[in-house]
């Protein structure tokens, strides 16, 4: 039966797409998420659904979309550069045969998402993109949040519709991504034009936020109650009442904490005793490996280069006795232990300088909403009104990306490559038409009381 609900959902996606061929480039964002071939039992097992998508998605754009005024953007470049620099670790890389495994769909990610800013030309288009990114993302949270209520989860134990940990299928990865939505799922509540605004979309929207929130709960996953903290503080600057809302978030830590499992409390426990903790420890030991490893290598090892690395871990642990405190230290041994952080994956695999591209095409996404949300703050007519908060709403959710890839490898993660997609497709629509076309022309002013000074004409030749 549930090989029937995918492929039918997809075939009306695709069947949709002959005629609005946009609907291709949601129909894979769906499938690149989801995955829902791995969901399947046999219908769609043996069937190339994202090959197929991505062909429709390139195809009905070259033929069917209009182009008038798409550019290839800075931050598209830099993503060329970093795919190329990319295909060639992989082709010195220390482990080639396992590189290969992962560009062969790491490639795929950045492709797309150097693709989809040229398909991104309308209002309609960029909500569209943010709604598929999550529907298609709350297909799976939902899951998470409703198992958590029922079973109070357990790290590694949450089961999330599939067996197979990888993808946003992997504790860690949901619990980033989770909490990395919330933003995007309050604006389109707010300023959605698909789903008419009304109280089961704003019941649906809080349903929702209130699953994301689940998620790193069921996970037990300590990197989802860090992001949790980031967007806590980061929402201090969009809302109105901050001492309200600061007491808020008071009373529901207050009434949440005792409610929560005792695993989940004892494990985020672990935070402050990192170095009794063997999980931390080890990640601390793989992370010095690495710095060590680039200084021999500067350029890195290629994918999957962690494989090699051979860890010395110690471990303090702190037993209470009648005589005080006692301090013991033991020393464990490990090797190919991966990175557990987006950073040194991308230093340790790509060097230094797929480090200071991966950086710099982050940090120009968050820049360049901050001077979007700056412009645009002003702006409260039902035109434009818009603009500011998804701006704010995207770079909102880039951060706590940043922040979760601290204790996450997901450096390549596709749904991330999306959201920047989304951000340089926004920034170009903007770019395209609220921007000034010519020289000696100001946009009009939001105040009707004032206008704009008319442009001065060129003197004639003959004068």
């Amino acid at each position: 039966m549930r090989d029937l609900a995918l492929v039918g959902f997809l075939l009306a996606l695709i069947v949709l797409g002959f005629r609005r061929p946009f609907l291709f480039v949601l129909a894979y964002a769906y499938v690149d998420i989801v995955s829902p071939q791995r969901l399947a039992y046999y219908l769609l097992n043996a069937v190339p659904v994202s090959l197929i998508c991505v062909l429709l998605a390139v195809g009905g754009w070259v033929v069917a979309d209009d182009k008038r005024g798409a550019r290839f953007g800075v931050r598209q470049s830099i993503m060329l550069i970093l795919l190329l620099y990319c295909f060639w670790t992989t082709l010195t890389a220390d482990f080639p045969v396992e590189a290969l495994t992962k560009w062969g769909w790491v490639w795929k990610a950045m492709a797309f998402a150097i693709f989809l800013p040229l398909t991104l030309r309308t209002r309609l288009r960029i909500e569209s993109m943010a709604l598929f990114l999550v529907l298609s993302a709350s297909s799976i949270i939902v899951v998470g949040g409703i198992k958590t209520i029922i079973s109070g989860g357990g790290y590694g134990v949450l089961n999330l519709m599939i067996a197979d940990n990888s993808g946003l299928y992997e504790s860690s990865t949901i619990s980033a991504v989770s909490v990395a939505i919330i933003p995007i799922v309050l604006w389109l509540a707010r300023h959605g034009t698909i789903y008419p605004r009304g109280r089961l979309v704003s019941l649906y929207a809080t349903g929702l936020v209130f699953a994301c929130l689940l998620v790193p709960v069921g996970t037990q996953a300590r990197t989802g109650i860090i992001c949790i903290g980031v967007l806590a503080v980061l929402m201090l600057r969009s809302v109105r009442r901050r001492m309200l809302y600061i007491a808020g978030i008071a009373v529901a830590v207050a009434i949440a904490v005792p409610l929560l499992p005792a695993s989940y409390t004892q494990r985020m426990d672990t935070i402050q005793g990192y170095k009794a903790d063997s999980s931390a420890s080890t990640r601390i030991a793989v992370w010095k490996w690495t710095l060590d490893y680039v200084g021999h290598h500067p350029f890195g090892g290629g994918f999957e280069a962690y494989r090699q690395n051979r860890l010395v871990i110690d471990e303090v642990k702190t037993t209470d006795s009648a005589g005080g405190e006692t301090v013991s230290t033991t020393q464990a041994f490990d090797a190919g232990r991966a990175y557990h952080s987006s950073y040194f994956e991308m230093l340790g695999e790509q060097g230094w300088p797929g480090l200071i591209l991966w950086l710099m095409l982050h940090a120009l996404g968050i820049v360049r909403m901050e001077v979007v949300r700056r412009r645009w703050a002003r702006d409260t007519g039902d035109h434009d009104a818009w603009i500011a908060p998804l701006a704010t709403a995207l770079q909102h959710a880039h951060l706590i990306y940043l922040v979760g890839a601290l204790f996450v490898g997901i450096a390549f993660q596709p749904f991330i490559y999306m959201l920047v997609g989304l951000e340089i497709g926004f920034d170009a629509f903007l770019r395209r038409t609220r921007a000034p076309a010519k020289i000696g022309f100001t946009r009009p002013s939001t105040n009707p009381k004032v206008q704009p000074p008319k442009p001065v004409l060129p003197l004639s030749a003959s004068s």
